[in-house]
């Protein structure tokens, strides 16, 4: 049995693997994992470095741990994740003594009905629910001028790679405790981006799987049509493995009747190294993704890479790519109002039910809420009517003709492709509460906008702050992705471990004149 020193040292950059072997051979139990990673979260994310990445530790993760390493004895192992900490993000309901927020006040005390869908799988497969991850608040869907991995409750998360850095947005505390291992796994939401880009800058693999794929209820939305949650790790195969614990048809979201007959419980059967051999890649250089030139050496050092295991890799045009952003966002604030409400008005104790009624509470409490920046999109949003409207049900249509007919489908079928890549966004911007975030760029909306999975991988950096790339392509091709990004990740070994630097280390050359 490891000693808790010894414990302490497994869990810093430990595989789900890795700690599956610990546990199965009696060397680690899952409630050494449990102290190992608060000890972690205590020394690093609320002191040292201080990340600021956990808003709130599950009071019974160490009572569960203990159940499930009774069960490990008695019965065997639930499955992969048995007996392994998760974090998910503050936006995801869990029926315990935890809260769920979405990073605001108005949530604070309220208490969901139930797991979200989600949870449930994941408990149902043996994970150990260790606590919540902060966020960007409403998951970055409040004001045009926002500060991402900011939230009223939580404060601000800082990128473990560099600390004035911004980690992005919103599942910014899930990627930052998965990229300091603050825990071997999390869970984000997106709508755009808000899994790829955080991961991409923070150095982790992230995926956004098929609208359908992942049952969204009982997890606080944005958009319908686009929102879907994701597992964020430090490898593929760690990420395939959630992927799988996560997946089934619910009831209780209908977008997840797509998947019966294509989802899949073990997607770890489709890592494989030599993946890339013979594959047909077509790489996306949109002036749309308005990615700086400091960006180009990673994306052809991973073209290089690709090619010298065995991919056959083409330059593509995706066609409407920077077409789309009116309509997505036209879609987006009517789709908020009625999503957001209908989840309100489920949620028992709530202190607010409709948009207008939140507006109102953060005016009341502005001193806290509102203290950097406002609540545009929600004030416009909550002008919106019902999504019977033309407005919406056109806006609706142009996203999916542009993002797939006329986007992605048609560049993957002109070229005959498994898969399209792209940088996934540029370096880690200064986090800046007076003016808001700034853009390096990014490629994360034509699969947004179409549905469609994508899986951002670590690929590089850039003056140390990393730089992700992102494998995309049609509706529930999971397995294709997952099978090229792992060969990619094997390929390359491009992610290294944040090392908590206070700022960007620039060495300058001074010419002789």
């Amino acid at each position: 049995m490891l000693t808790e020193e010894a414990a302490r040292v497994l869990v810093e950059q430990a595989t789900l693997a890795e700690l599956r072997l610990a546990m199965a051979s009696g060397d680690a139990t899952s409630r050494q994992l449990v102290l190992a990673y608060i000890a972690r979260i205590d020394a690093i994310d609320k002191r040292g470095p201080t990340l600021n990445a956990v808003v709130e530790i599950n009071p019974d993760a160490v009572a569960i741990a203990d159940d499930l390493d009774r069960e490990r004895n008695e019965r065997g192992a639930r499955g992969p994740p048995h007996g392994v900490p998760i974090l998910l993000k503050d936006n995801i309901d869990t029926a315990d003594r935890m809260e769920t927020t979405a990073g605001s006040l108005a949530l604070l005390g309220s208490k969901p009905a139930r797991d979200a869908f989600v949870v449930e799988r994941l408990r149902a497969a043996g994970a150990v629910i260790l606590g919540k991850t902060n966020l960007s608040e409403w998951a970055n869907f409040r004001s045009i001028r926002s500060t991402s991995g900011w939230s009223a409750r939580g404060g601000q998360t800082r990128n473990p790679h560099v600390l004035d850095r911004n980690p992005s947005g919103s599942s910014s505390g899930s990627a930052v405790a998965v990229a300091a291992s603050l825990a071997t796994g999390a869970v984000g939401t997106e709508t755009d981006g808000s899994i790829l880009s955080p991961s991409s800058v923070c150095g982790i693999v992230g995926v956004k799987p098929t609208v359908g794929l992942v049952s969204r209820s009982g997890i606080i939305p944005i958009a319908h049509s686009q929102d879907s949650a994701g597992p964020m790790a430090r490898t593929v195969a760690d990420a395939a493995e959630l992927l799988g614990a996560m997946t089934g048809v619910d009831a209780r979201d209908a977008a997840t009747a797509a998947s019966d007959g294509v989802f899949h419980r073990d997607y770890g059967r489709f890592l494989d190294p030599n993946g890339l051999a013979g594959a047909r890649i077509g790489v996306v250089r949109a002036a749309a993704f308005r990615l700086g030139p400091k960006t180009r050496p990673v994306l052809e050092a991973a073209i290089a890479a690709m090619q010298k295991a065995g991919a056959r890799v083409t330059e593509v045009e995706l066609p409407n790519a920077g077409r789309m952003n009116d309509t997505e966002l036209e879609v987006l604030l009517y789709e908020f109002k009625t999503d957001l409400e209908v989840y309100l008005a489920s949620r028992p104790g709530a202190r607010v039910r409709t948009l207008g009624e939140l507006i109102a509470f953060n005016r009341a409490n502005a001193q806290r809420e509102m203290r950097f920046f406002g609540q545009e999109l929600v004030e416009r949003a909550e002008k919106k009517g019902p999504l019977s409207e033309q407005a919406y049900t056109d806006a609706l249509s142009a996203n999916h003709e542009l993002g797939r007919s006329h986007g992605i489908d048609a560049a993957m079928d002109a070229a005959q492709l498994d898969a399209l890549v792209a940088i996934t966004n540029g370096p880690a911007h200064l986090t800046d509460p007076v003016n808001g975030d700034s853009s390096a760029g990014g490629s994360t909306s034509p699969a947004a906008v179409a549905g469609y999975p994508s899986i951002s991988v670590p690929a590089g950096d850039v003056h140390g702050l990393p730089i992700g790339l992102s494998f995309f392509g049609r509706a529930f091709s999971e397995p294709t992705l997952i099978r090229l990004a792992y060969a990619f990740e094997r390929a390359t070994l491009a992610r290294k471990p944040p090392t908590y630097k206070t700022t960007v280390e620039l060495s300058v050359e001074i010419s002789e004149t």
